[in-house]
C-alpha cells in the first residue's frame, strides 16, 4: 500500500504563483512513476505533469512552459510548482503514484485562481 497526502493548494490572483507538495508513505519502493492530475467541476479528471523515477518530466500542453514537475526520492516527496496561474486552472490537484500492480491517488487539494 501506498499513501498520498497533498498540500499546499488555496486561493490566488491571476498571473500569481504555487507551489503543491505531494508526500509518499507506506510501500514506497514499489513506486514507479508520479504526477499530478487535476479535476476542475463538471469536467473529468485530466493529467497534469508526470516524473519517472529517473526524473524524466512530460507536461500537458495547457500547462506547458508554466508548471514545473519536480521530485525527492529521499524525502519521498513529489512538488508541482505552478506559475502564471490562470482561471482556468481552477481545480481540485491530485497527486498519484504508479506501481505495477496500481495506481493510488491522494485525497486532493484545492487550488482557485480569482481576482
Amino acid at each position: 500500500q501506498v499513501q498520498l497526502v497533498e498540500s499546499g493548494g488555496g486561493l490566488v490572483q491571476p498571473g500569481g504563483s504555487l507551489r503543491l507538495s505531494c508526500a509518499a508513505s507506506g510501500n514506497i519502493f514499489s513506486i514507479a512513476g508520479m504526477g499530478w492530475h487535476r479535476q476542475a467541476p463538471g469536467k473529468q479528471r485530466e493529467w497534469v505533469a508526470g516524473v519517472t523515477s529517473g526524473g524524466v518530466t512530460d507536461y500537458s500542453d495547457s500547462v506547458k512552459g508554466r508548471f514545473t514537475i519536480s521530485r525527492d526520492n529521499a524525502k519521498n516527496m513529489v512538488y508541482l510548482e505552478m506559475n502564471s496561474l490562470k482561471p482556468e486552472d481552477t481545480a481540485v490537484y491530485y497527486c498519484r503514484a504508479t506501481t505495477q500492480v496500481r495506481n493510488y491517488w491522494g485525497q486532493g487539494t484545492q487550488v482557485t485562481v480569482s481576482s
